[in-house]
């Protein structure tokens, strides 16, 4: 697909990998409307680290997913919606899920009734390998079952059978996208993979929760490759398709992996608020893409090793934008 002159509506585009996949379609020659949260500071959040040049040709619009107006407004005269937005942090789900709930199905739901009545050409839902808790089987495809295991993965389950819903109630051009653990620079000490580097950078004890859970983990520009590649694909409408590396590792194992790049061997220390409620916590997550790969012709190109190095050198550079010492819910 020519995305030369396409109008495009990125919602949550101030978050991590929202941001990239902004820059790429500018790059791709796209109209890209921005749809970020609303605050007094008129903060724009990860956008404000893409490039000068393609700041400058975004549309930046302010709002909260949960104003059906200000969703609408947002969508209208779009032809493709990039539906990113949510609340996606799962400690901060257990402090405050009516929120994380509100924003993330009630804001999905804007979204697809203002496309289902303004004529979107189509809606890319963003769903979570969460959704699946504890691997029951690997690598886990997408007829593995859903299980709530945090009010955050309970609110995407919801979002994603309501997208469900709308595709077959009222033939809305829906197909929702599971990525599996994007990392990659500009992501926030809120993920693992930061948290490690940042860490190991600067000190020589890192907290850390659990080691034992494992994790599929996706470079940030192959998942954006994977929003582009299903928002041009034919007969995916209605479906749901994974994104990830076939792969999985342990936490401590990548600790470990990072320790290498970065060229220091830190003590590991068990914080207890990093820990989730064991029944909460997923253990392990390794993606079956072969549904991404038959479908819409996508599979990984960077490794884990590649990614990592890239990751640890942005944020080498960007020291200055974390707080080392402070727990990131």
């Amino acid at each position: 697909m020519n995305w030369s002159g396409v109008k495009v509506l990125v919602t949550g585009a101030g978050g991590f990998i929202a941001s990239h996949l902004v820059e790429r379609m500018v790059r791709e020659g796209a109209q890209v409307r921005a749809f970020v949260r609303y605050n007094s500071r008129n903060d724009s959040g990860v956008l404000k680290w893409i490039s000068p040049e393609a700041f400058a040709q975004l549309e930046i619009v302010q709002g909260d997913l949960r104003d059906n107006e200000a969703v609408r407004s947002a969508v209208r005269n779009m032809d493709t919606v990039f539906h990113l937005g949510a609340l996606i942090a799962i400690p901060y789900s257990y402090v405050n899920p009516r929120e994380v709930i509100d924003v993330n199905v009630m804001g999905t739901l804007n979204v697809l009734m203002a496309a289902r009545d303004l004529g979107t050409r189509r809606v890319v839902h963003t769903s979570t390998s969460e959704v699946y808790g504890t691997a029951q089987y690997v690598p886990i495809d997408e007829k593995h079952p859903l299980q709530g295991q945090s009010p955050y993965s309970a609110s995407k389950i919801s979002a994603d059978r309501i997208a469900e819903s709308f595709y077959r109630s009222f033939d809305v051009p829906v197909v929702t996208l599971r990525p599996f653990n994007t990392f990659g620079p500009r992501q926030s000490m809120r993920a693992v993979i930061p948290t490690i580097i940042v860490q190991a950078l600067t000190r020589d004890e890192i907290k850390l929760g659990s080691l034992e859970p494992s994790r599929d983990f996706t470079f940030v520009e192959d998942t954006v490759s994977g929003f582009l590649k299903i928002a041009e694909a034919e007969g995916v409408l209605g479906d749901e398709v994974n994104l990830g590396n076939d792969n999985t590792i342990r936490i401590g194992d990548l600790a470990n992996k990072i320790f290498d790049i970065v060229g220091k061997t830190p003590k590991i220390v068990t914080d207890p608020q990093r820990i989730r409620p064991g029944k909460s916590e997923v253990m392990k997550l390794w993606a079956s893409n072969e549904k991404a790969k038959r479908m819409i012709g996508w599979e990984p190109q960077i490794s884990l090793d590649q990614g990592l190095s890239i990751t640890v050198e942005w944020i080498a550079a960007h020291l200055n934008l974390y707080q080392p010492d402070q727990y990131t819910v």
